[in-house]
């Protein structure tokens, strides 16, 4: 790793890391130029550890000596420049004084993750990085195969969902449902028993239904606020619910999905 200093915010050779608080222009700009950024040596090991191919890796000066022996190799450009502006180009205090700028991986098709997978999550209009970062990890950690997601799901490479997620958004497959609600039959035609999670007093409590080891199943969770579509929920053979206590109706989106991937998802016994 040879540093290259840079003093100048203006210098193109930045030009990934350019206005990172700007989340409209950054979920399209960075899926279209196809990059992500990673933020932490932590996230930014995952990236390694996933096969991502580095463009370039931005530190601060306190963060060259304490580098990660796995980042130390990479075969990109190394710049170093101060938190004052690394601030100016990025637009926040980067506290971790660590980012990196990773080639996009290609994504899975649907149906190649569907084929590989018993137990999936499937999320619909889900546009907060916040939520769904802590989506993905709950997900990988609870034993989901699979994160499949409508057309209007936020980016899950975004950079707040990688940092919330610890990188797991590298470590679990996902895909695209291309057709919504038409997903959610595909999902069907596919093998899965759809399962549609809904605060619905009429519902069945999650912890009640049964699913044998092998049996494919898909949990279905909608958008903070406004919950599963009426044809999502239609199109699902199951709605089901977290018995809550207290008068509390629902939890947070991402609190209920952790919920409902540790009652579906397949735990080592």
């Amino acid at each position: 790793m040879t540093p290259i200093e840079i003093a100048d915010p203006a210098d193109p050779r930045l030009a990934d890391y350019l206005g990172l608080t700007d989340v409209v222009r950054r979920m399209s700009h960075e899926p279209s130029m196809g990059f992500f950024i990673a933020e932490g040596q932590l996230v930014m090991r995952r990236a390694v550890q996933a096969g991502c191919t580095p463009r370039s890796l931005l530190l601060a000066p306190n963060r060259v000596d304490d580098v990660l022996e796995e980042l130390t190799v990479l075969d990109c450009p190394t710049y170093v420049a101060s938190l004052e502006v690394m601030h100016a180009v990025t637009g926040f205090h980067v506290h971790r004084g660590a980012l990196a700028s990773f080639q996009r991986p290609l994504l899975p098709s649907a149906a190649e993750v569907l084929r590989r997978s018993t137990r999936v999550l499937v999320l619909e209009n889900v546009n907060s990085p916040t939520n769904l970062g802590a989506i993905f990890r709950s997900a990988a950690g609870l034993g989901l195969d699979a994160v499949l997601l409508s057309p209007n799901c936020c980016d899950p490479l975004y950079r707040r969902a990688m940092r919330v997620s610890m990188g797991e958004v590298l470590s679990l497959p996902y895909a695209y449902l291309d057709a919504w609600p038409g997903g959610v039959a595909e999902l069907r035609d596919s093998g899965f028993r759809v399962l549609a999670m809904t605060p619905a007093a009429d519902a069945t409590p999650l912890e009640t239904v049964v699913l044998d080891k092998d049996e494919r199943a898909a949990l279905l969770l909608g958008a903070e606020g406004p919950g599963l579509t009426v044809e999502a929920m239609a199109a699902s053979d199951l709605r089901v619910r977290i018995s809550m206590a207290h008068g509390v109706d629902s939890l947070n989106v991402a609190a209920a999905a952790a919920v409902g991937c540790y009652v579906v998802g397949l735990r080592p016994v």
